[in-house]
């Protein structure tokens, strides 16, 4: 492959995630073709490391049209690979896999929104995700169950003592949302369920969808969790998605999974160093929820 070329300041945020990036960075320098002392070699095919997502649990780097993905938990590893290779739907090409690392090819064309900025994907494109997505929920059902809706009720206790005692929201705002979000935890029939669908993991190109990313969440779950985590942010778009989508949609229940997932999401991310909570699109969602 061609030489990747890691600048200190990368390799400083890699190396502060711990054990897991710092294992990586060890690795890549005893490969000739990894240059780790900040100084890029002066050749035609160097490739610069990039920083997706770093942190104690995962790492995402990015080298040209390669992402390697770094995950402690190697099952969840197993997960992704298995989940991707299920589906009716068009996913990333896997390249190589090692016990805590998974490289996958890029997708075509570019993803159809990121949470916290106006979409600039069509409506037909939001349509053509919903589709996508319907594709995969009549799906054959994996056999297991993701872990991603396990333990959601005691979540909810602790997550909105910790918005109350640390005044991130007022607590008839947190109320009203815990209201909304247990009115999601209902019985459901179990389909093939991605996860994870943020809108940065559905890939388009003009209204086509090229790709779906991330399924290490991957497995039978409830429909209405990837709807409302697909349009989280985006709530001009929920319409779209469900005419893409083909059936009836309990819209009440979406908008509880909206405000679940933000309940759940917001500590994690402040714990994480994403920032103040009050600037992120989860609590704004939080504020706005009627």
């Amino acid at each position: 492959m061609s030489t990747w070329h890691v600048s200190n300041e990368v390799r400083n945020k890699i190396a502060s995630t711990g054990p897991l990036g710092q294992a990586w960075l060890d690795e890549l320098a005893r490969d000739t073709s990894g240059d780790v002392d900040g100084h890029p070699a002066m050749t035609a095919d160097v490739e610069e490391v990039e920083v997706v997502v770093a942190h104690q649990e995962r790492i995402t780097l990015r080298v040209g049209d390669v992402f390697v993905k770094l995950d402690a938990d190697r099952s969840r590893l197993d997960v992704e690979v298995e989940a991707m290779t299920m589906p009716p739907v068009p996913t990333p090409e896997i390249l190589w896999r090692k016990p805590h690392e998974l490289a996958l090819a890029a997708l075509p064309g570019t993803a159809l929104g990121r949470l916290g900025q106006p979409s600039p994907s069509s409506p037909a494109a939001w349509a053509a995700a919903g589709a996508a997505v319907r594709t995969l929920h009549d799906a054959p059902l994996p056999p297991w169950r993701s872990r991603k809706l396990d333990g959601l009720a005691s979540q909810l206790d602790s997550e909105c003592e910790w918005f109350v005692a640390n005044e991130v929201l007022p607590a008839d705002v947190v109320t009203h949302n815990r209201r909304l979000a247990e009115g999601a935890l209902r019985p459901s029939t179990p389909v093939f369920m991605h996860g994870d669908l943020q809108v940065c993991h559905i890939f388009v190109d003009g209204d086509e969808v090229t790709g779906i990313l991330d399924w290490s969440e991957g497995g039978q779950g409830d429909a209405l969790w990837d709807l409302a985590i697909l349009t989280m942010g985006h709530p001009e778009h929920l319409g779209d998605v469900v005419a893409g989508y083909g059936t009836d949609v309990d819209l009440d229940v979406v908008r509880g999974w909206w405000s679940l997932r933000c309940l759940l999401a917001t500590r994690w991310l402040v714990e994480h160093g994403y920032g103040p909570a009050e600037e992120y699109p989860e609590v704004a969602l939080l504020r706005s929820q009627p």
